[in-house]
């Protein structure tokens, strides 16, 4: 009797948007059908949309309601969730390395193991880049990950405590909150703060009140916010945030961070109770040449434009961890819509691989940007970049096209009838639950 072929391997390192996404893509359409084997492999247990981290570090967003468990995801969407850090790539054997999972004990759960691929799709996102400046991983935190967006929440929730009982000196505040880097999740963070320190006051924390206890500052290298994105979205996010009384040092490079505040290149130095550092990415620092994979001066996988890597056929990466040229001379941003709609192009060329069929190229279609102001407001531009053109919005309409990104992501790993109960749930929380995590 003939041998039954084997299904190809695919392995998906990295659960963020892009990979869980592919994951659920690839498990439903070749995982279902017997025609692949598809493994998600990422450290943690549970996925959060990184584009809520600046909420979860307010503590306006409840995450344990909303996060997204690997194990049940995979169960619902036929692949497999493996969980450990990538550690090595053998592309010889076509085995990736996977650490030893440890408890809070440091006692070992999983021994190390050596998980064997048809084809590997790299997609483990992007931290923060701290250009080496000294005491920023001393003194800052660095919000590129749920640890630390909650390890943020509960020293604030401890700072806000102490500021409670602390006397104030004459024009001064009791407390400040510094957060350097003015891009999306900089100024997000600092309207939200803002927003979360009215919601605290409510619960008896008088003495952070936003408007005179509490100082949010901004520090911005680029002559102003939001650089990366289109001047008047620029312009319009400023002048909500001067409303709340948010400082913001723009054309300030950040020279060192201490326990007592941050000092810049001017000279200047802003005292700070804490430090948020939100200035720049780069892939992980595992990802530098690792198998011997072409990388960037960022860490990032080089790839082509079907997001096949530039040393081996049967490596992919795309997302924040891959330089993927954009066929103009250039490079695709690093943005969480590029992720999106690299998941499709994606999942239809490793069905083309698997099949022997030449691979399509990827166009990114910028569809312009959105950044939320907590619930004051938000600001945005749409329909592309402007050398073709661009529509302007903010306020409400803004707000809940910000909304419905979030909604396009449930609805990309739940389907439309889950994703309405989660949105039924959400609202049903917003009765019973505080606004603001308070602990």
């Amino acid at each position: 009797m003939a041998e039954t072929a084997r299904c190809p391997r695919i392995v998906i390192v990295g659960g963020g948007a892009g990979g869980l996404e592919l994951a659920t893509r690839l498990g439903d359409k070749l995982g279902k059908k017997n025609k692949a084997e598809v493994i998600l492999v990422d450290a943690q247990r549970t996925h959060i949309w990184k584009p809520l981290l600046h909420q979860l570090a307010a503590g306006s967003y409840d995450s344990h309601a909303e996060e997204i468990e690997y194990l049940a995801q995979a169960r619902w969407h036929h692949f497999r969730f493996r969980q450990g850090k990538l550690v090595g790539l053998d592309r010889t054997a076509c085995e990736i390395l996977i650490a030893p999972l440890l408890d809070s004990s440091g006692r070992e759960i999983i021994a190390a193991q050596r998980l064997a691929y048809d084809y590997l799709v790299l997609a483990v996102g992007s931290q923060t880049n701290d250009f080496g400046t000294p005491g920023v991983q001393e003194h800052a935190i660095c919000l590129d990950s749920p640890t630390a967006a909650r390890h943020f929440h509960e020293r604030l929730i401890d700072a806000c405590l102490r500021a409670q009982n602390l006397p104030v000196e004459a024009g001064k505040g009791r407390m400040t909150v510094a957060i350097i880097g003015a891009g999306a999740t900089g100024v997000e963070l600092a309207a939200e703060l803002h927003a979360a320190a009215h919601v605290l006051t409510s619960f008896g924390l008088e003495h952070i009140n936003p408007d005179t206890e509490l100082k949010i500052v901004l520090v911005e290298a680029s002559p102003r916010i939001l650089a990366a994105l289109p001047e008047r979205l620029s312009n319009a996010a400023a002048v909500e945030l001067r409303k709340l009384a948010v400082e913001i040092h723009s054309n300030e490079r950040v020279v060192e961070v201490s326990e007592s505040g941050v000092m810049m290149s001017s000279g200047k130095f802003i005292p700070s109770t804490l430090t948020v550092w939100a200035a720049g990415i780069k892939a992980a620092d595992g990802l530098h040449e690792i198998g011997g994979m072409e990388t960037n001066r960022l860490n990032q996988i080089v790839v082509d434009t079907t997001m096949r890597s530039s040393g081996d056929e049967r490596i992919f990466a795309f997302g924040d961890c891959a330089a993927c040229p954009n066929g103009a001379g250039g490079w695709v941003p690093a943005r969480a819509q590029v992720a999106h709609q690299q998941v499709g192009v994606l999942a239809a060329n490793i069905e083309r691989a698997i099949a022997g069929k030449p691979l399509k190229a990827f166009h990114f279609e910028d569809y312009g940007s959105l950044v939320s102001l907590a619930s004051y407001s938000s600001v945005g531009s749409l329909m592309g970049s402007l050398s073709k053109g661009s529509l302007f919005v903010e306020g409400q309409v803004a707000k809940l096209m910000y909304w419905s990104l979030h909604k396009q992501h449930q609805m990309a790993l739940s389907g439309f009838f889950r994703t309405m109960l989660i949105t039924l749930s959400e609202w049903l929380d917003r009765v019973h639950r505080p606004k603001i995590k308070l602990h």
